[in-house]
């Protein structure tokens, strides 16, 4: 199951040939995951969005557009519930059970998000391993919801739009390529 996970992007279109539209809602769950737990970090986000603008180049019954709506609201429901857990949950349950989290990390943690946090919430979209915790440590962190909801949706919509149609080109340019032999 793991090594299905981490080559997603080169099964999309035995994927697509198997479930047909159903690859909306499988990659809609994909992309909710990363972005919504912490724990599902080693998710290919990048890449596999670049695959999948690729794939609505070639493929007929995979839209662009369809996706990328779909694909921008999975990935501002899964930083919200992301938000949230951290600030649920936040540095309470690690300070009772770590003897790595003090009290003035957790100061530290609300003070960084108070002066950095959208810039923080913005560039780790584009930051793998970081793209999974900055939603939860914001909450954790106490960042205000209205800056982190304007950062949040601005950021998803900007990773996948930029990640879709950089992946849309180079199927074009691909297509175009194989035409021309």
């Amino acid at each position: 199951m793991i090594d299905f996970l981490l080559h997603l992007e080169q099964l999309l279109p035995s994927i697509l040939e198997n479930y047909g539209l159903w690859i909306y809602a499988i990659l809609f769950l994909i992309i909710f995951a990363e972005t919504g737990s912490v724990f599902m970090f080693f998710l290919p986000g990048d890449s596999l969005l670049i695959a999948i603008g690729a794939l609505c180049s070639t493929a007929d019954d995979v839209h662009l557009h369809y996706m990328g709506v779909l694909l921008i609201i999975a990935s501002i429901l899964g930083y919200m519930v992301n938000y949230y857990t951290g600030r649920v949950l936040g540095f309470k349950f690690f300070h009772a059970h770590s003897r790595w989290f003090k009290p003035e990390y957790i100061q530290k943690t609300n003070h960084y998000f108070k002066k950095h946090g959208g810039k923080t919430i913005l560039v780790a979209r584009f930051v793998p391993f970081v793209r999974s915790f900055a939603p939860f440590a914001a909450g954790a962190g106490h960042m205000k919801m209205p800056v982190f909801m304007l950062y949040n949706v601005l950021g998803g919509w900007i990773w996948i739009a930029l990640l879709l149609g950089v992946g849309f080109g180079a199927g074009n340019l691909f297509s175009l390529f194989l035409n021309s032999i």
